[in-house]
C-alpha cells in the first residue's frame, strides 16, 4: 500500500510546488507593476482597493512614504 502512494505523493508535492512558484511570481509581477505605474495603481484602486491598500502598507513599512498622497493628489487633479 505504501508503494502505491509514493507516486501520488510526488504528484501532489509537485503540484503544490508549482502553485507556490506561480503565487510568488504573480505577487512579484503585481508588486512590480504597481511600483512602476501610477495608472495601474489607479485601476487597482477602482477594481481591487484592498490589494492597493496592502501595497501602500508594505511600501510604508519599508520606509517609502508619500506614494499614497502623490497618487491621491494626481487623481484629484485629473478629475478637475
Amino acid at each position: 500500500m505504501a508503494r502505491t502512494m509514493e507516486p501520488v505523493a510526488k504528484k501532489i508535492f509537485k503540484g503544490v510546488l508549482v502553485a507556490e512558484l506561480l503565487g510568488v511570481f504573480g505577487a512579484y509581477f503585481l508588486f512590480n507593476k504597481m511600483n512602476t505605474s501610477q495608472d495601474f495603481r489607479q485601476m487597482m484602486s477602482k477594481k481591487f482597493p484592498f490589494i492597493l491598500e496592502v501595497y501602500y502598507k508594505s511600501i510604508e513599512q519599508s520606509g517609502m512614504y508619500g506614494v499614497r498622497e502623490q497618487d491621491q493628489e494626481k487623481w484629484l487633479n485629473s478629475k478637475n
